[in-house]
């Protein structure tokens, strides 16, 4: 299986949604652990890297792309 490639700054799109109803989340810190903010509700979840992995459906919005078209 290929892996998901995703940096700081990415809206991703989870398999779930979150349980106000949108499934975007934007990764706010990385480490062993990863800190996402849903794009809704502005709530954050700290997720061990494993399991966000798992649950990762695709990136939607790449930090990179969102440079380019501001500058």
């Amino acid at each position: 299986m290929e892996k998901k490639q995703y940096q700081l700054g990415d809206i991703v799109q989870m398999k779930k949604p979150h349980p106000c109803g949108t499934n975007e989340m934007e990764i706010i810190r990385m480490g062993m652990d990863i800190r996402i903010k849903c794009v809704g509700c502005k709530h954050s979840v700290l997720v061990p890297r494993t399991k966000f992995e798992s649950k990762l459906k695709k990136v939607l919005r790449s930090n990179t792309e969102m440079e380019e078209e501001s500058s």
